[in-house]
């Protein structure tokens, strides 16, 4: 490639760091057991990989960016798990959602009639769309707290107001 193409000073740009899952500000940093091991095992994984990055004497400059993009991940992960308020599900009653639920609704109105929904509150490290685990601070988890087995929420599902009614709660 052309030098006219490249800027003599990219190893000198801050590199970017990717930030961790949105936590509202002054909200407790809440955690299932499982989601406080996958922090952890994270940890290790990122102390592992910094060490491994130290030990590589081939591109200072390079070696110089990633160390500064692990520490920068060890920071705020450390962070996280310091501030970890573990949940554990067993423990919250089982006629209620909380904190570790998972809820089934199932649709009265305003979607596909008797559409089911399955899903989990947990930590925001730990939701994954792909494993039907949702953050306790999105929409939908909030709308649902609280609430029991027969008991109906509205959930605004962008123009259309869905009616859905909590058929199963239980903890894992």
């Amino acid at each position: 490639m052309s030098r006219a193409f490249t800027k003599e000073d990219d190893a000198q740009e801050a590199p970017i760091i990717p930030p961790r899952a949105a936590l509202p500000a002054g909200m407790a940093n809440y955690v299932t057991p499982r989601g406080l091991d996958k922090l952890r095992a994270e940890l290790e994984e990122l102390e592992a990989e910094r060490a491994k990055v130290e030990a590589n004497r081939e591109d200072a400059a390079e070696r110089t960016r990633l160390i500064t993009i692990l520490k920068g991940k060890l920071s705020a992960l450390t962070q996280r798990i310091a501030s970890a308020k573990v949940i554990d599900p067993r423990e919250q009653p089982n006629d209620e959602v909380r904190f570790g639920a998972t809820v089934t609704l199932r649709t009265v109105s305003g979607g596909k009639p008797n559409m089911k929904r399955r899903f989990s509150i947990v930590g925001v490290d730990e939701a994954s769309v792909e494993e039907g685990k949702i953050g306790f601070v999105a929409p939908i988890a909030g709308a649902v707290i609280g609430k029991k087995v027969g008991e109906q929420v509205t959930l605004p599902m962008g123009r259309v107001k869905e009616i859905v009614e909590v058929v199963e709660i239980s903890y894992e």
